[in-house]
């Protein structure tokens, strides 16, 4: 699917809440994890029966529980049912094209963003969208296909280290948000590299190809700016809620995402500058080597002017030309034309005009 098109016309007519799965389809069925933890225990399995997840919605433990891939609405709407999600939320779940946002539902917080990914062998952003559903005891998580930035989160999980597993399911959507927000500097480093490739192209070897990549990046950046903005929007609309889902001691380290998000919307715009300035950059490299092609025209094209003119004197076809008798006129013309032209050469240089 286009990085800027929608496919929202699929659901042209239809009442609220109907779920319709906009979206790359994942290959296979819907997968189902679980981790289910507290300080002293942690267990960790792939669910085959929803059900299991449905009991632990009152467990003291804290549960985990991640789906991968969207495109069976049926069991999507099973899972709301059993964790008593709304239709709209489903239905925006369901839609891989939201804009990152967060809703308070009372019971449980409502996160939708972006986790992006870097594809080296084509040099582009890749998109995913996750959504996040915070309740008392559990995290849900659903993502269009198989595949994250999570494992150092479920390392630490399984490791017992840091805090992670003395603290709630606020703490970990935190550390999931985190993960996604210092993934975003991973890709911007990338991003980075290449625009400072692209400025050595420009100054060194510009070409039509260039202008494309420019164009490109451009794209891209308008795609990561969409991405992230509203991110801001996100953890702070979070330390604002005042959910008694939110604990206070997790609202600290919401502040400390809330910053790196700025330096990421920063970054972006930045390099959003330097992009519209580099398409300056171009035209001026393309134009400095026109003139400068010119200028090594126009001096070869003054040095023959001279040597044209006496060429053409000494063409002309007339019996009585005196020159034309004498044994040494050959020469002559030739010592004179490279007099001439080394005079001019040196008046050239002086005047530094080569």
């Amino acid at each position: 699917m286009s990085k800027f098109a929608s496919r929202r016309s699929k659901k042209s007519g239809l009442p609220p809440g109907t779920l319709v799965h906009i979206g790359s389809i994942r290959p296979g069925g819907i997968k189902v994890s679980l981790i289910d933890y507290s300080k002293d225990k942690l267990a960790e399995r792939e669910v085959k029966d929803l059900n299991e997840c449905f009991k632990l919605k009152t467990s003291p433990s804290i549960s985990w529980i991640n789906i991968d891939g969207l495109h069976e609405t049926e069991k999507i709407a099973e899972i709301g049912k059993g964790f008593g999600l709304h239709p709209l939320l489903l239905e925006d779940i369901l839609n891989t094209e939201q804009r990152p946002k967060m809703e308070d539902y009372e019971d449980y917080l409502f996160i939708v963003m972006k986790m992006l990914f870097y594809d080296e062998k084509t040099n582009s952003i890749r998109s995913e969208q996750i959504s996040l559903v915070i309740g008392k005891n559990y995290l849900i998580t659903f993502q269009e296909s198989e595949g994250d930035i999570f494992d150092g989160i479920r390392a630490r999980l399984r490791n017992n280290k840091g805090r992670l597993r003395s603290m709630g399911s606020d703490f970990l959507a935190y550390s999931i948000i985190d993960a996604i927000v210092d993934n975003y500097f991973m890709i911007l480093e990338k991003v980075g590299e290449e625009i400072e490739d692209l400025e050595d192209k420009i100054i060194a070897n510009p070409t039509p190809r260039t202008i494309q990549e420019i164009h490109g990046l451009k794209r891209e950046m308008i795609f990561l700016r969409k991405s992230v903005w509203p991110l801001r929007e996100v953890v702070s609309g979070m330390q604002r809620t005042g959910s008694k889902l939110i604990k206070k001691s997790t609202g600290v380290y919401l502040r400390d995402v809330y910053d790196h998000t700025i330096q990421v919307i920063d970054t972006v715009e930045t390099y959003r500058d330097i992009l519209s300035g580099m398409l300056d950059i171009y035209l001026s490299s393309i134009s400095n080597r026109m003139n400068e092609i010119m200028k090594v025209l126009t001096i070869i094209g003054t040095i023959f002017i001279p040597l044209t003119f006496l060429t053409g004197i000494y063409g002309m076809n007339f019996h009585y030309m005196p020159e034309l008798e004498n044994p040494y006129a050959y020469y002559g013309i030739w010592i004179s034309f490279i007099i001439i032209t080394a005079i001019m050469i040196l008046y050239f240089k002086r005047k530094k005009w080569m």
